[in-house]
């Protein structure tokens, strides 16, 4: 593992938030901002750490995989066929209802994530300190961390509460982008770049994250300048650039390296728990194996890297039965699933709880891709393919073109498929670029259009707040 700052070590906040485990729409009260027992008063920035902690959650190493990768063409459920995982057996067979538990920790998870930053910004705001520049930027910090898990929110559940005006109403998915936008372009003005953080800082939100969140924010509303002008400016800032070696990324060397915009930072140490079970949960499953085999690579996307011969991002997405890996560990040709998912592999840390692995949540190449994404769209053809070619020319793909706006559409949706495969994107931009339902009836999967485009609010959450309206279909 990189050294991490020990500010983003997840801390205990012992005395300082009471959690009520049976509210989904964060429910706090603040008991106080000082430990009584110690006399110790918490600065802000053990606040804002706190914000960070709460994803190292195990519904980021298992509820996550189900809404992302295994719902969607990418993914299958992968473990024993009688191990339902819950409700991912559902996910995958786009059979889930009101009350798949998967559903349910995500949109717990990230209305409590929001609600420890509203908190962490309330009382850095009105803390006495000396250093308005690092008040700022703390604020900054989780004006982009709850932008983010709304973001996260929206895209799943469409018209949310918004937390700050109450738990029960609605507002419109307008309404919802509208505050994530003034979040982050509040957050740009205040957040340093990635170069001028001290290297004890390092994993903070910075300026690049905030802009490169709202660039593709920008791409979910097809506000189509305006993701192109956020994406230029984060490829112009000279901060990221393309990895040499696509395969090292999601290795230890590779955390919070060049091509890193915004990851979830791990570590692996009792008390301060790395991501919960992510590597473990997608490891390999039976003999040799070091996991539980669930979200595996399935054979259509198998079929897509072959078809793009595309060997270089095979390789370094799929773990093969019988291959060598990269350390050196040897996979049996008899373990569970023919495939597993080599993105989640923790070379020093396989199969262990307290998982040390970084989720890369924002990388340059996806800047890269939706720069090309708006230009085309916006009939500026010519220049999108400069940023795709870009992409392809790291694994050693021939250069697109055409300049088709249709066909070169066709082509960086596909380039997204491969470049980010099994990184948490592929069932939204299904939905997002409406192939959603063409996709999932050719596998077989019974989506149905006008219901299968959201997920449901879930059932615990309408028994509490019953005034609160349901998603159509649902």
């Amino acid at each position: 593992m990189n050294t991490r700052s020990k500010y983003l070590v997840p801390l205990l906040f012992l005395g300082i938030f009471m959690i009520s485990c049976d509210d989904f729409v964060e429910d706090v009260e603040v008991v106080s901002p000082t430990a009584e027992e110690s006399g110790e008063v918490f600065e802000p920035l053990q606040f804002v750490t706190g914000v960070y902690g709460r994803h190292t959650d195990f519904a980021y190493g298992f509820s996550f995989l189900g809404i992302t990768e295994i719902i969607s063409d990418n993914g299958d459920k992968g473990s024993s066929p009688t191990d339902t995982g819950n409700d991912k057996n559902l996910l995958d067979g786009l059979t889930h209802t009101t009350s798949s538990v998967s559903i349910r920790a995500m949109w717990t998870q990230w209305y409590k994530t929001i609600g420890r930053a509203s908190l962490a910004i309330e009382y850095t705001e009105t803390f006495e300190m000396s250093d308005e520049a690092l008040r700022a930027r703390l604020i900054a910090e989780c004006k982009f961390l709850r932008a983010l898990n709304y973001f996260w929110l929206v895209r799943s559940f469409g018209d949310i509460p918004l937390q700050h005006l109450d738990i029960i109403n609605r507002v419109s998915t307008t309404e919802v982008y509208e505050y994530i936008e003034q979040d982050l372009l509040e957050a740009i003005d205040a957040l340093p770049q990635k170069s001028e953080y001290e290297i004890s800082d390092l994993g903070r939100v910075t300026r690049g994250a905030a802009q490169s969140l709202l660039a593709k924010v920008y791409l979910y509303q097809e506000k189509w300048q305006d993701a192109a002008d956020m994406a230029t400016t984060v490829i112009n800032s000279g901060q990221y650039d393309l990895a040499s070696d696509f395969a090292t990324i999601w290795r230890a060397s590779g955390e919070n390296g060049i091509e890193s915009i915004f990851e979830l930072q791990a570590r692996g140490e009792i008390i301060a728990h790395g991501i919960q079970q992510y590597s473990t949960s997608q490891g390999a499953k039976g003999t040799s194996g070091w996991g539980w085999g669930f979200n595996t690579p399935s054979e259509d996307l198998l079929n897509a890297f072959n078809a793009a011969g595309d060997d270089i991002r095979r390789d370094a997405t799929i773990i093969f039965a019988g291959e060598t890996l990269f350390d050196g560990r040897e996979v049996s040709a008899s373990v569970e699933n023919p495939r597993y998912n080599e993105k989640a592999y923790s070379s020093a840390n396989a199969g262990n709880g307290d998982g040390d692995k970084n989720i890369r949540i924002l990388r340059f190449a996806e800047v890269l891709l939706i720069q090309a994404e708006a230009l085309n769209e916006l009939n500026q053809s010519s220049a999108a393919i400069n940023a795709l070619n870009r992409v392809r020319t790291r694994v050693n793909l021939p250069d697109i073109t055409t300049t088709d706006q249709e066909s070169l559409r066709e082509l960086i949706w596909n380039e997204r498929r491969l470049e980010l495969a099994m990184e948490h994107d592929r069932w939204f931009d299904l939905i997002r670029t409406g192939q959603a339902s063409s996709v999932m009836t050719a596998h077989g999967k019974p989506f149905i259009t006008g219901k299968h485009e959201l997920f449901p609010i879930p059932n615990d959450q309408l028994i509490q707040t019953p005034d609160m309206s349901q998603n159509p279909g649902w």
